[in-house]
């Protein structure tokens, strides 16, 4: 992955509004998809003070909730993808300590995204965790495409 398709995805990937119910509609999708994949995954959407959904799906560990709250940390913190903010170091040969970011509290893995809200910003962040990186990201996006109505 890119980081230019990375940016697209997020330049695109708005929301006209979020709220619960928005949150619940895009979690449930989530779901679906996972259980058709048989995805071992814990899925999570918050904004900086609140869960607003959270599932976790069989074969899921408990390590999965720990990387999802990391992931979403960094994109609550950076306002930008995981995945993106992770290639972005790599490719500058840095790390997340180098960033002055703990790992403890942080994760550059793929799998957490933002939800923007044209003309407000980042209110959240959406998050997939217990697959490969680029997947997880995956399918937070391609559930995102749809609901959105968008093609990238």
């Amino acid at each position: 992955m890119d980081l230019d398709l990375l940016a697209r995805q997020e330049a695109k990937l708005i929301f006209d509004r979020f709220d619960e119910d928005t949150a619940w509609a895009i979690g449930t999708k989530l779901f679906a998809v996972a259980k058709t994949q048989n995805a071992p995954v814990v899925i999570d959407i918050r904004t900086p003070d609140r869960t607003l959904f959270h599932a976790a799906l069989p074969g899921a560990k408990p390590a999965n909730d720990s990387w999802a709250r990391r992931k979403s940390n960094l994109t609550l913190r950076e306002h930008e993808s995981s995945m993106r903010f992770g290639l972005a170091l790599k490719a500058k040969g840095k790390t997340l300590a180098d960033h002055g970011v703990d790992f403890a509290d942080f994760a550059d893995h793929g799998g957490s995204f933002p939800i923007r809200v044209a003309g407000v910003g980042v209110i959240g962040a959406i998050t997939v965790s217990g697959l490969a990186s680029h997947e997880d990201h995956g399918m937070i996006v391609d559930v995102l495409t749809k609901h959105l109505g968008v093609s990238i």
